[in-house]
């Protein structure tokens, strides 16, 4: 059975003898200091080459470093690039990154502000990563504008309305979609500026929710337990309405914080016009701030 050792090693071999092959580095959990690979982390690699059509049309490749059990194409979590994701003999989880040289090389600044977590270079033909800025400062955030604010709060506020009208429907997927993925990414954006509004705009928030239970607040992560619906019209109706009461306690903290104005007419709007539309009763106290 191969080991992530073994896939390293082989990955070596082989890139050395490909003259287009420029780099190889290994990001992610096995390159960070902390929040380190354990034993559910997969193995992130970066082919810097300057043919990567080469590597995305044909695959055959990955077998020059071991039997590939599945693998697939996406674009990469961040940036606009390709990655062979391959699943290997036991279950040894491995993303490939294909990003062009010449695309690197311009852009070589914005690479170093994602990889800023850690990296290793494994192949540096070129010598493009002996002078790279790798000091693991953190990232500031941006604040976000007064516009910005208001405009994601009226996002929200607007999908809620349009998820139960879905629900009433009886578009039962595409208002679980709605209500469990759109409504919770904006969600997750408030969640992230109310824990940077709290601390320090160079708070560690990561990205698309990693390890939120690490850097938000506690209540949030108690509320999240009940925002989520099954494959169910009432329990949706009873999942966005925890998500809308939860969404209303973050960004009415974080209004303050910000100093903003709340948006409160939009919000009451909104909710009385969800409830009234779902046969509930108007709002409660807690229901509006």
């Amino acid at each position: 059975m191969s080991s992530y050792e073994n896939i390293i090693d082989n990955t070596i071999s082989w890139a050395k003898n490909e003259e287009d092959i420029r780099a190889l580095l290994i990001v992610g959990s096995r390159a960070r200091e902390y929040y380190p690979a354990d034993e559910w982390s997969d193995l992130d690699l970066v082919i810097i080459t300057r043919n990567p059509k080469v590597y995305i049309q044909d695959t055959g490749w990955i077998k020059l470093i071991s039997e590939p059990e599945i693998t697939f194409i996406e674009g990469t979590a961040v940036g606009n690039e390709l990655e062979v994701r391959v699943l290997f003999d036991g279950g040894l989880d491995v993303d490939f990154a294909i990003v062009p040289l010449d695309i690197l090389v311009e852009n070589i600044n914005v690479f170093s502000s994602i990889v800023i977590r850690g990296i290793k270079v494994l192949i540096d033909k070129e010598g493009i990563f002996s002078n790279l800025n790798l000091n693991r400062e953190k990232v500031q955030h941006k604040i976000p504008s007064g516009f910005e604010f208001t405009n994601l709060i009226n996002d929200f506020w607007y999908h809620s309305v349009w998820t139960t009208k879905k629900l009433l429907r009886g578009e039962i997927w595409t208002a679980k979609l709605c209500c469990d993925v759109y409504m919770k990414n904006t969600l997750l954006r408030m969640i992230e500026w109310h824990s940077l509004s709290r601390n320090n705009w160079d708070y560690d928030v990561w990205h698309s929710g990693r390890f939120l239970e690490q850097w938000a607040d506690p209540r949030i992560i108690e509320g999240l337990k009940k925002a989520y619906a099954y494959y169910d019209k009432k329990d949706i109706e009873r999942a966005l309405l925890e998500t809308m009461n939860l969404f209303r306690m973050i960004a009415t903290e974080t209004s303050e914080t910000l100093g903003y104005n709340y948006p409160e007419n939009e919000d009451r709007y909104a909710t009385e016009l969800v409830r009234k539309l779902l046969g509930k009763d108007f709002l409660r106290r807690e229901d509006v701030t």
